[in-house]
């Protein structure tokens, strides 16, 4: 039977819209602070310049300005030219050291965001895709992408094996959260599927909130990974057919579902709960699908020990347990019975 989701702490909410200004803004924008200080510290060395002196000639000039304030705001100086009087030395120590120190939080930051991070950021998607075997990636990451994440979790799947792709930041958010690993990119690129492994996949689920977009994405990872296990969210009925064309293995129709659900309690009140019991991982019974024992081949379908089964799988035919093919289970039959769910506390 389904039981009550714990409820949630409501987060308060934000509106968040991506920059849509050049890469090369936020790198002027540094460097003009950057000088705008520098400029504090020159304009104020100049006006004050009769409490500087030259231990080499013994005359500032601008030139000896602009030298002292550039090498004391990047350095300690070299002692060439030194405050002598009481102003200059404190203006020295609470307005120009203050200075060298935002102009070198500055300088490093933006090493660090455009060089820095860039490499830490390819190590550690290097160190991830080494560790991506046996992973489900998760193209899309709306309500029905993060329901199945959640689901997989719940069904007890290490979250470091769950890869989620989305092209929104916000999106990701939650995945990243529990400790999975997010791609914010574009699902319908090659370069996409290929940096999430997923010829190495043990499946795939596809949620993009749009047909058109989810069978494209079907389509390019069919063609990146022919063998990998696809399930795909279908809204409409007529492109069911056409995602299944693309290389989808499983096509799932939200409301069709829903009017299953639905028409089903009308034949009984516990018609629906026991279907949607078999969907629910904290149910009382769960669907599994195998292949058979080289024990069982032979045997009919309905003498296995493991559970009740339903149904027979036998190359692309299907067969229930009163159908005459299921008198002798062959080898590589597949087979859906229902068990006892493992619990995942």
């Amino acid at each position: 039977m389904l039981t009550p989701r714990p409820a949630q702490p409501r987060e308060p909410l934000a509106l968040r819209r991506r920059s849509t200004a050049p890469a090369w803004v936020p790198v002027a924008w540094r460097l003009l602070l950057a000088l705008g200080l520098i400029s504090i510290a020159l304009a104020v060395h100049w006006f004050d310049r009769d409490g500087l002196r030259d231990n080499v000639d013994g005359a500032i000039s601008f030139v000896d300005v602009l030298y002292f304030t550039m090498i004391t705001v990047t350095t300690v100086g070299y002692g060439d030219i030194v405050p002598v009087t009481p102003q200059a030395r404190l203006f020295d120590t609470f307005v120009v050291t203050p200075i060298r120190l935002f102009v070198w939080l500055i300088f490093l930051g933006t090493a660090y965001d455009f060089l820095l991070r860039r490499v830490w950021d390819r190590l550690r998607m290097r160190l991830i895709q080494q560790n991506l075997h046996d992973h489900v990636v998760v193209a899309g990451h709306g309500d029905a992408g993060q329901e199945a994440a959640r689901e997989l979790i719940r069904r007890g799947m290490p979250v470091e094996q769950i890869v989620v792709i989305d092209q929104h930041a916000a999106a990701l958010e939650p995945a990243e959260k529990v400790g999975a690993a997010v791609m914010e990119a574009d699902a319908t690129h090659n370069a996409t599927l290929e940096a999430a492994q997923l010829d190495r996949a043990r499946a795939m689920i596809v949620a993009a909130g749009r047909d058109d977009t989810s069978i494209l994405i079907v389509l390019t990872a069919r063609r990146i990974a022919p063998d990998v296990p696809i399930s795909v969210v279908i809204r409409a009925d007529e492109n069911e057919p056409l995602a299944r064309q693309a290389g989808a293995n499983t096509v799932i129709n939200p409301a069709s579902f829903a009017g299953l659900l639905l028409a089903s309690s009308t034949q009984g009140r516990h018609v629906a709960d026991c279907l949607a019991d078999l969907a629910n991982i904290h149910g009382q019974v769960a669907l599994c699908e195998r292949v058979v024992t080289a024990a069982e081949v032979g045997h009919p379908l309905d003498a296995i020990s493991t559970g009740k089964a339903l149904r027979l799988y036998r190359g692309v035919r299907s067969y229930g347990f009163w159908d005459t093919e299921a008198r002798q289970l062959q080898p590589n039959d597949r087979i859906v019975e229902v068990i006892r769910p493992q619990r995942h506390d």
